[in-house]
């Protein structure tokens, strides 16, 4: 299906609004947990800090998906996002010790809850056939905007010093926010949701269920790549800047699994067998982390894991929203996100607890639980929820809507 130049362009826009929006909230993750144990804070603390970008998510995805399903648009929200993520970096930025990192750091989750809405306008670009496409390519763009800001923080933090990627980060907020201004509105039908109809939608089985796998492939990430690996790195011996490259090679077979996903492997496997075989990988990955003697071992193990991140989220994006009406969907995601967002909170603040009273390679094996669990239960229950995930043929027929939620 041929598109005018006009829808490019809204596309393309759109596009690099995402690269902002990301970019301006992961320049910093690198050196964050450094940063923060630098500052004074003890592994329970540092854990509580990761984890607060999570919390505000948890607390914030399901109002705003609701809130933006009732007025019927998306646009402000994005635009308020921005405003947020670089008033927050700056407070990092001049934060006093850890526990205004802390609130600064809660802040950037109030930021990245607008994503909800920026992943339901996307897809309203599209036509519904061409609704796989889409997804994955604004979760390529949200996979590559991450490699490229987590890559750039840590050589920044290395040349300029340790606050130099949070006045990077509110530089990318001022830019996002003027290419957020001009981003074209689809507005859809005002869905003014009851407490009954809400609780319709959360009841949804399937949402639950690909909620609940979310949270604990959530909990994995924010223990390990977003929490307490570059504390392990840096115990190594590594230097700012290897805490880049680090992030570099965690995140960018991460983008390159997350595009196959959506075409090549969407075609050859099903789902199913994405679900559970990224699980593996992210569970075998994550146990070998203590094993890693010198920053070669440490890439391995990260290069391992971002495949199986890759096959995973993306997936369980698309399924959150398979069985749920179009102009129910922000709300979906909205819960979705939400939900998953208990991983986001609860695991840093659990791994850094265990990291105080025994290791950081307690908390590892703690996150390596957490996707164990997961393999079992999508090999266990995903194939009685969604059928048609099983089969290669089912898959591939349905790529369509399940990309749509990616």
């Amino acid at each position: 299906m041929s598109r005018s130049g006009s829808e490019r362009s809204r596309t393309a826009l759109l596009i690099a609004v995402t690269a902002c929006f990301w970019a301006a909230l992961y320049l910093y993750v690198p050196i964050l947990s450094p940063y923060a144990e630098v500052a004074g804070a003890p592994m329970r603390l540092v854990g509580l800090i990761v984890s607060s970008y999570g919390f505000s998510q948890l607390v914030l995805r399901i109002p705003v998906g609701i809130w933006s399903d009732r007025i019927g648009r998306r646009k402000p929200f994005i635009v308020a996002g921005f405003v947020i993520s670089a008033g927050s970096a700056a407070w990092l930025a001049l934060a006093g010790g850890p526990w205004e990192i802390l609130a600064a750091r809660a802040l950037t989750g109030v930021s990245a809850t607008m994503w909800v809405v920026i992943t339901v306008l996307f897809s309203s670009y599209f036509s519904p056939e061409r609704a796989g496409y889409a997804m994955s390519l604004i979760m390529f763009t949200n996979t590559i905007s991450q490699l490229a800001a987590t890559l750039l923080g840590g050589l920044i933090a290395e040349w300029y010093g340790w606050t130099a990627p949070f006045w990077g980060a509110v530089f990318l907020g001022a830019l996002g926010f003027i290419l957020s201004t001009r981003i074209e509105e689809v507005e859809t039908r005002k869905m003014g949701l009851s407490l009954g109809e809400l609780a319709r939608v959360g009841r949804e089985r399937l949402l639950l269920f690909v909620s609940g796998l979310g949270a604990l492939y959530q909990v994995n990430t924010f223990v390990t790549v977003y929490g307490f690996t570059p504390n392990y790195a840096v115990e190594l011996g590594a230097s700012k800047a290897e805490l880049g490259w680090l992030s570099l090679i965690s995140t960018l077979p991460t983008a390159l699994a997350t595009l196959a996903g959506g075409s090549v492997l969407a075609k050859r496997f099903s789902e199913y067998q994405l679900v559970v075989g990224g699980f593996v990988l992210i569970t075998l990955s994550t146990f070998a982390i203590p094993y890693a003697d010198s920053m070669f071992d440490l890439y391995w193990t990260q290069a391992v894991g971002g495949i199986g991140r890759g096959l995973v989220f993306p997936v369980l994006m698309a399924l959150s929203i398979k069985q749920v009406p179009e102009q129910k969907r922000a709300t979906a995601m909205g819960f979705f996100q939400s939900i998953y967002a208990i991983g986001m909170f609860g695991g840093p603040a659990l791994g850094g607890v265990v990291a105080e009273r025994l290791s950081l390679e307690g908390a590892f094996v703690t996150a390596g639980f957490a996707l164990l669990a997961g393999a079992a239960a999508s090999a266990l229950w995903l194939p009685r929820l969604a059928p048609g995930a099983r089969s290669v043929r089912g898959s591939g027929a349905g790529a369509g809507g399940a990309g749509a939620a990616r």
